[in-house]
C-alpha cells in the first residue's frame, strides 16, 4: 500500500473514532476490515497483558511439574538401583568368625564347589560371596585338598585368607600313598612319616593281615588292597590304624564298582581281577589304554600264551631304572616271571587305582595280543593282533630309543 500504515496513522490521530482513507472511503473497504477503536485498543492491550501474565504463570507451573517429575524419576532410579543391588548382592559376614569347624576339601574340587561346602558348614554366609572374593584373588587356585580347621561366620575374605595359610588352617597330619606302590614301599612310606612309629611297626602290621580288614578273597595278603591316596591321620594313630584306613578305602571303591559281582558275571575270580588291575597300572600310565591292556591280558590267557610282562619280573628283581627287563632277569625262576611261566602271577604286584580296577572287570573289545610303548615321554602305546604287526611297533620303539640315548 502507498498510504500510511495503520499504526502510524493511529499515533497521529488519537481523537478520531474512525480513520478515513485519503480518498474519503473507509479503510479496508472491500477487504472486510475496519479501523480499531480506542476502547477496543485498550481492551486488547489488557487482554494481551493478561495473556502474558498467564503465560508466565503457566510456564512456572510447567517448570514445577517437570521438576517434580525429574525428582521423582531420580528418586525412583535410586530406589531401583538399591533394589537391584540388593537383588544381586552376595550376603557376607563381617570379621574373623568364632569357634572352630573342620572342612574337608577333596582333590579336584572347583572353587564353586568349595564355596558351597563352606556355606553348608556355615563358615561363610553365602557361596556367592566366597566365589567373588576367590575370583579376585588368583591364589584361590592354589587351595589344596586337605582337612581345614576354620571358624564359623567368617567374612569370605577372611575365610580365603585362612585357607591359604595352611600353617594355621591345616592342623591335621596327612600321609600320601601314591598309586602303583607295593606293600613293601607303602610300609616304608608309613615308617618314614611324621608319625614317628616304632622301628619296623609298619612291616609288623603288614605281617599280621588278620587285623587289617582284608576281604575274604585277598587270601590273607594285603598286596593289592592298600588303596592309594592321601589320608588324614587320626589322633593317636598307629601303623594298624593307618593300614586299616587303606584297606577300608579299597573295600569302599570295590563296592562302588560292584567288583565281586561284575567279575563273577564275566567268569572272573575277584582276586584275579585285582591282579590284572595291578599289572595294568604297572604297564601303562595312560587311562585311555587301561581297558585295552586288560583285553590283551585276557586274550593271551585264553589263547594259552605266556603274558611276558616285564612288570611282573620287576616285582621280583626290583627296578633298575629301566623300563624293560634284561635277558638275565627274564631267566629268573619265580612264579612272577611271566616270561617263564604261563598264567597270572600268584598275587597282585602293587596297589591299583579305581580306574585300573574298573578296566580289569570291563576290558575293551578287541583281538589284540600284543602291546608296546612307542614313546616313553607321552606314554603312547601301540596295540597289535599279530606278531608281524607287533614287530613293526617294536621297531618304532627302537627308533625312539635310538633318538633318546639312555632312556630305554
Amino acid at each position: 500500500m502507498n498510504g500510511p500504515s495503520v499504526d502510524s496513522d493511529l499515533n497521529e490521530s488519537d481523537g478520531l473514532d474512525e480513520r478515513e482513507g485519503s480518498d474519503g472511503s473507509d479503510l479496508g473497504s472491500g477487504l472486510g476490515l475496519r479501523a480499531e477503536s480506542r476502547v477496543e485498543r485498550r481492551a486488547n492491550r489488557r487482554r494481551a497483558r493478561s495473556r502474558r501474565a498467564f503465560g508466565c504463570f503457566a510456564g512456572l507451573v510447567s517448570l514445577i511439574v517437570v521438576g517434580a517429575l525429574v525428582a521423582g524419576a531420580v528418586l525412583g532410579f535410586g530406589k531401583g538401583k538399591d533394589a537391584l543391588a540388593n537383588l544381586f548382592s552376595a550376603p557376607d559376614y563381617k570379621g574373623e568368625g568364632t569357634g572352630t569347624v573342620t572342612v574337608q576339601i577333596t582333590a579336584g574340587q572347583s572353587v564353586s564347589s568349595i564355596a558351597d561346602t563352606l556355606e553348608k558348614k556355615e563358615v561363610v554366609k553365602s557361596a556367592r560371596a566366597f566365589e567373588r572374593v576367590a575370583r579376585d584373588d588368583p591364589r584361590s587356585l592354589q587351595i589344596q585338598a586337605a582337612t581345614y580347621t576354620l571358624r564359623q561366620h567368617m567374612s569370605a575374605k577372611a575365610a580365603l585368607t585362612l585357607m591359604l595359610d595352611t600353617s594355621k588352617s591345616v592342623l591335621v597330619m596327612r600321609i600320601s600313598f601314591p598309586a602303583g606302590k607295593t606293600k613293601a614301599e607303602i610300609a616304608q612310606i608309613l615308617q618314614n612319616s611324621k608319625l614317628k612309629l616304632p622301628a619296623n611297626a609298619a612291616s609288623t602290621a603288614l605281617n599280621n593281615p588278620a587285623s587289617l580288614g582284608l576281604p575274604a578273597y585277598a587270601k590273607g595278603n594285603p598286596e593289592g588292597f592298600l588303596y592309594p591316596g592321601t589320608y588324614d591321620v587320626p589322633k593317636g594313630a598307629n601303623a594298624y590304624t593307618m593300614l586299616k584306613l587303606l584297606t577300608a578305602n579299597y573295600a569302599k571303591n570295590a563296592a562302588s564298582l560292584d567288583l565281586v559281582n561284575t567279575a563273577s558275571r564275566k567268569k572272573l575270580d575277584p582276586y584275579q581281577a585285582v591282579i590284572v588291575a595291578s599289572i595294568i597300572g604297572a604297564e601303562t600310565n595312560r587311562p585311555q589304554d587301561y581297558a585295552k591292556v586288560a583285553r590283551v591280558i585276557y586274550n593271551r590267557l585264553q589263547a594259552g600264551m605266556k603274558l611276558q610282562m616285564d612288570s611282573t619280573i620287576h616285582y621280583v628283581v626290583g627296578r633298575d631304572g629301566g623300563v624293560f627287563t634284561t635277558p638275565e632277569q627274564r631267566q629268573t625262576d619265580s612264579p612272577y616271571n611271566t616270561y617263564k611261566y604261563k598264567g597270572l602271577p600268584p598275587t597282585p604286584i602293587n596297589s591299583p587305582t579305581r580306574d585300573e580296577l574298573r578296566a580289569a572287570i570291563n576290558p575293551a573289545a578287541g583281538s589284540w595280543l600284543y602291546f608296546t610303548l612307542v614313546n616313553l615321554d607321552t606314554g603312547e602305546t601301540a596295540f597289535a593282533s599279530s606278531a608281524a604287526e607287533h614287530q613293526a611297533n617294536v621297531k618304532k620303539l627302537q627308533t625312539w630309543c635310538q633318538a633318546h640315548k639312555g632312556r630305554c
